[in-house]
């Protein structure tokens, strides 16, 4: 047996080169003892993971041509089945068909789309009619219409058409949405509008027992065909409606409560209308409050409570006025005026009388026939009275002479009266003495002393010469005494020379 051969591996240093297809020529034979001559490998690479390993070189074949290298064995795994896609469902109709325009030889409607679409998409869609009377729908157009608006051409006028849209997708086709009533094919003069004035366009205010005459206009050719809704009904036969070409009128002679509401309009004009609404707001007085009670009384203030009318007139409560009445004379006088709360104090009552007292309700209207009266009556009672006078601590004002303003020195002329001034004070009054030149002046009558209201003044008159000095204002009392001092300075008036010759 040949020994083993050598694996490829074994010589990672001579790449493989591929060996192009050799010609049909004859090979010698091996001896007996010789290796086989192994094949050259198509590819060196080794085997990927997931790969099987390669096989062996095979000797050759007989014949004289070298065996084909044998190609690595794959192993995969079966292909798994895919997921079928979820049938394609189609979706539900169009919304809202209705009729945009239309004249002699044509009709343009709109739509919304449809509310469930779903996976699988929208396509288009497709518009089909049929005249009144017959079965046979016909396609409008060849493509389907992305948009949500067609025109339909070339039609005959006259005719009375039924329209409907079919949505489409790859589930098919959907229900259709149709036109409510059939669209005769002619020419419109002009589409219904509804002009609704000014100030009705915000609610429309007016009391009970009031003539109600509102004039609409509107616009439309031929002549529109108006109805009038209350509340989504028919228009209850009090209320009287009269149409012309140009305008409505609703008129009601005497306004009452359940004449309230929201009142439609619709102006139509074959296929094509118009609507607008009308809010009517019939109000009157309220009714009187409920439950008014007196809860508490004390000192001369009585607390009240009350509770909302049941019947606010059909409009909302804007106050309330309260009023009090003395028992002894029986007159009502109002004490709070449009007043808010559900709560009030009535103050500033009279001692020794009793007090009933009333509510009305107010709104925009005015105020309520009835009242509503408290069942107790609020009394004031006497109570005895005695004064006491306010005890203050008795308080020592006690206080030893002090001079406020002190004496200053003065220049007098001898011959003119002056006056030495100061202020003082003390507590008791003190007495007061002055001293000229550290002595006694007493009752000199030269000198006038006054004192009052701690103002204290020395007059000198006429002084001379020698009444200049120090003059000392001396106050004393039984806390003590205080001094102040100044000095008088009296001058002699010199004339000059002249003066004195023509004296002579």
């Amino acid at each position: 047996m040949p020994s083993k051969p050598a694996p490829i591996k074994k010589s990672p240093a001579k790449a493989p080169e591929p060996v192009p297809e050799p010609e049909p020529a004859p090979v010698e034979a091996p001896p007996a003892d010789a290796a086989p001559v192994e094949a050259a490998p198509t590819e060196a690479a080794p085997a990927t993971e997931g790969e099987a390993a390669p096989a062996e070189d095979t000797p050759a074949a007989e014949g004289g041509t070298p065996a084909a290298p044998a190609e690595a064995a794959v192993v995969e795994e079966p292909p798994k089945a895919p997921t079928p896609p979820p049938p394609a469902v189609p979706t539900s109709a169009p919304l809202d068909v209705s009729v945009d325009d239309v004249t002699d030889s044509s009709l343009t409607i709109k739509w919304n789309t449809p509310e469930t679409i779903g996976d699988s998409g929208l396509d288009g869609y497709t518009i089909e009619y049929c005249k009144d009377g017959t079965t046979d729908w016909v396609v409008a157009q060849e493509e389907l219409t992305p948009t949500n608006c067609y025109c339909i051409k070339n039609l005959t006028a006259g005719d009375l058409l039924h329209v409907r849209v079919v949505a489409v997708n790859r589930g098919g086709r959907s229900e259709p949405g149709t036109l409510a009533e059939p669209v005769p094919i002619r020419e419109i003069g002009e589409r219904p509008r509804v002009r609704i004035p000014r100030n009705l366009k915000s609610c429309y205010v007016k009391q009970v027992g009031d003539q109600i005459n509102l004039v609409i206009p509107f616009h439309g050719k031929p002549k529109p065909v108006v109805s009038w809704l209350k509340d989504g009904q028919l228009v209850d036969a009090r209320v009287n409606i009269r149409n012309s070409d140009k305008d409505t009128i609703i008129f009601i002679r005497h306004a009452q409560r359940e004449d309230s509401g929201v009142y439609e309009i619709s102006v139509k004009v074959d296929s094509f209308e118009d609507k607008a609404t009308i809010t009517l707001q019939i109000v009157d007085r309220p009714g009187s409050p409920a439950n008014v009670k007196l809860l508490d009384t004390w000192d001369f203030n009585a607390a009240l409570e009350w509770t909302p009318p049941k019947d606010n007139g059909n409009t909302e409560i804007t106050g309330y006025t309260i009023q009090k009445a003395d028992r002894k004379t029986g007159e009502w006088f109002s004490v709070l005026v449009h007043y808010h709360r559900l709560t009030a104090t009535i103050t500033d009552l009279i001692m020794g009388n009793s007090y009933s007292f009333r509510v009305f309700a107010e709104n925009q209207v005015g105020i309520s026939e009835m009242s509503a009266v408290t069942k107790g009556v609020a009394t004031i009672h006497k109570t005895g009275i005695v004064y006491k006078p306010p005890e203050y601590p008795e308080r020592d004002f006690s206080e030893a002479p002090r001079f406020t303003t002190p004496l200053t020195n003065r220049t007098a002329t001898v011959g003119y009266t002056t006056k030495l001034l100061c202020s003082v004070r003390g507590c008791p009054k003190p007495t007061i003495e002055w001293l000229k030149n550290q002595v006694f002046i007493g009752k000199d009558p030269k000198f006038r002393q006054i004192s009052t209201q701690g103002i204290c003044s020395l007059e000198i008159r006429k002084p001379g010469s020698f009444d200049g000095g120090v003059y000392t204002c001396r106050a004393k009392n039984q806390q003590g005494e205080a001094v102040v001092s100044c000095k008088l300075q009296v001058k002699q008036v010199i004339l000059p020379e002249a003066g004195k010759e023509k004296g002579k």
